[in-house]
């Protein structure tokens, strides 16, 4: 497990993860094409936030079960907290997740060129 220093693009939003970074996880459902994150996701106690909670902004849309935490000055998503599971993925066998996914754009010393790429349909949902 390595620590990695992330932020947004001003610096105003910083955190640690702790990941074993194998694969990012790009989405094509409506925000996240638009948004263009690569996420890997991490268990809840693996991230750190340096920046105090209340100076993000929290965006949700659709079923409002996740939770897209942006900095309001250079608008940058840097973590989410994923969408609960649909009735369908419930009975697809797809368990709740109960942690982070992290914008791995927003990581310092990484090689995007160098990580698998999981595509993730949520447009199908």
């Amino acid at each position: 497990m390595k620590t990695y220093k992330g932020s947004c693009h001003c610096g105003k939003v910083r955190f640690l993860v702790n990941m074993e970074l194998d694969h990012v996880r790009a989405c094509d459902c409506s925000v996240c094409m638009r948004r263009g994150a690569l996420n890997h996701r991490v268990s809840k106690n693996d991230l750190t936030l340096l920046t105090p909670w209340d100076e993000l902004t929290l965006y949700q849309w659709g079923s409002k079960t996740a939770k897209d935490y942006f900095c309001p000055t250079c608008g940058i998503l840097p973590f989410r907290r994923p969408s609960d599971p649909t009735p369908q993925e419930l009975r697809e066998g797809i368990e709740p997740f109960d942690g982070w996914a992290v914008n791995v754009r927003c990581l310092e010393g990484v090689d995007l060129h160098s990580i698998p790429i999981q595509q993730i349909f949520g447009s199908k949902i």
